[in-house]
């Protein structure tokens, strides 16, 4: 019930039980009942299994939705979620943040992680939900209003060979982007991140999913860095220099590897290098901000706000890219927007496929919210039975994404419609070189 609804049944009700009753939903008087978790599936892909947190309040059709979803570990996640997060909230008054984030972060005395993270941030986002209806007031109200009225956005554009990509690029161009994300396949490789799988890559891919398993890719990093600044030449060549072009690197190459990318980069201008080096390889960003003018980007696999804190304070990136889905939710979002902030570090919050359209919109409430914003990643294209189970998501014009007005996050979840599609087993994929050596994701 928003707030205007249940100020008109307020007026109804004779005025000793209209007392009575403003006294009990006051804020300070909310109390959590419940937390239900919802997993599905309704895209039915490798990627596509949302994890959904339902905190419920004493207040009549009061409730808070939020995104709990991991890829790759969607069922620890939940079971987490309702075996050891779900009793710590009941009884306690959804108004009070900080306080249950602070409490459910150092719950479990062996903290931090993708699970517990994910966890966290799934009930946050819920809360914040909960707090915009009890005001009134869209989420991005309560972090300050707006700085601004729509959001910078990009997607991607991948291919299996240099003109595919280029192809695909001219495409997104006419859609009005402003700024596109471009992948290649390396030569000999079946597969690779965000770029089009050969047939016998699929196929395999297909028959692995099908027995449970995770599927299996080759992948050399060598090749790789020989092709990419290849790529960015040819389209520099092909599409110009006025469109803004990056490049993500998903962590699957050596810090020198990534010395040599970033240089190699330099004369096409990159919007920013996404993801050079692993997060345990952090230490090694400062040789490529020595060596490299090319902006760089870093955060999605970070869980929680005090990871990579070292490219903030010594200002070894250009643009700060955690997951709200996993980093902590809201609460953590605008923490570390503020803390770039004096850096002069811009946000650039990972949205991916593999979060569920609430992700996205939390992500919208922050990035409208803080005055440091870079772009917003919106790199998915909802089927119909997403749509189906929720009822809105950022929307995309003229290469910036808006949302709409209403109360909290401004995202519902159609349960009937999520129930009718269940869990799917969808392991990620095990990356190894020629060798058989596991590789990084």
């Amino acid at each position: 019930m928003n707030r205007r609804r249940f100020l008109a049944a307020l007026a109804a009700w004779p005025l000793p039980v209209r007392a009575q009753r403003a006294a009990d939903l006051a804020p300070r008087n909310l109390r959590i009942t419940d937390v239900q978790i919802t997993v599905t599936n309704p895209s039915r892909g490798a990627l596509g299994n949302y994890v959904l947190v339902k905190i419920v309040t004493n207040q009549d059709g009061l409730h808070g939705w939020g995104d709990a979803t991991c890829s790759g570990s969607e069922l620890g996640v939940a079971k987490f979620l309702e075996e050891h997060l779900r009793p710590a909230l009941l009884g306690r008054n959804p108004m009070r943040i900080e306080e249950l984030w602070q409490t459910l972060f150092f719950l479990p005395y062996y903290r931090s992680g993708s699970v517990h993270m994910s966890a966290i941030s799934g009930i946050d986002m819920a809360l914040w939900d909960i707090k915009g209806k009890v005001a009134g007031l869209p989420v991005y109200e309560l972090l300050g209003g707006k700085v601004r009225e729509k959001m910078l956005t990009y997607t991607n554009a991948s291919g299996r060979d240099f003109r595919q990509v280029e192809e695909n690029v001219r495409r997104l161009i006419e859609k009005g982007y402003r700024v596109i994300k471009v992948q290649v396949s390396a030569p000999g490789m079946e597969g690779g991140y965000a770029v089009p799988p050969s047939e016998r890559q699929r196929a395999a891919t297909a028959k692995a999913h099908e027995a449970g398993r995770p599927p299996s890719e080759i992948w050399e990093p060598g090749s790789y860095v020989r092709t990419v600044p290849k790529l960015f030449e040819h389209l520099r060549k092909t599409v110009g220099d006025e469109i803004e072009l990056l490049h993500d690197v998903h962590e699957r190459v050596t810090p020198s590897q990534a010395v040599v990318l970033a240089k190699a980069l330099e004369p096409y201008r990159l919007f920013y290098l996404e993801d050079p080096l692993r997060p345990e390889h952090l230490d090694t960003f400062r040789i490529i901000r020595q060596q490299s003018s090319t902006p760089l980007a870093m955060g999605e696999v970070f869980t929680g706000p005090w990871e990579g804190l070292s490219l903030i304070s010594e200002r070894l990136i250009d643009y700060v890219r955690h997951d709200l889905a996993h980093c902590g939710g809201i609460t953590t979002g605008k923490k570390m927007a503020t803390m770039c902030e004096p850096h002069g570090i811009l946000t650039a919050w990972h949205g991916p496929g593999n979060i569920s359209p609430i992700s996205h919109m939390a992500n919208a409430h922050v990035s409208l919210s803080v005055p440091n914003f870079g772009i917003q990643e919106y790199a998915v294209s909802w089927s119909d039975a997403v749509r189906e189970v929720f009822s809105a998501m950022p929307v995309y014009r003229g290469g910036h994404l808006e949302i709409h007005d209403q109360a909290g996050l401004g995202i519902e979840v159609h349960e009937a419609a999520a129930k009718k599609y269940p869990y799917l087993r969808r392991l990620r994929p095990e990356i190894r070189r020629e060798d058989g050596t596991p590789w990084p994701y």
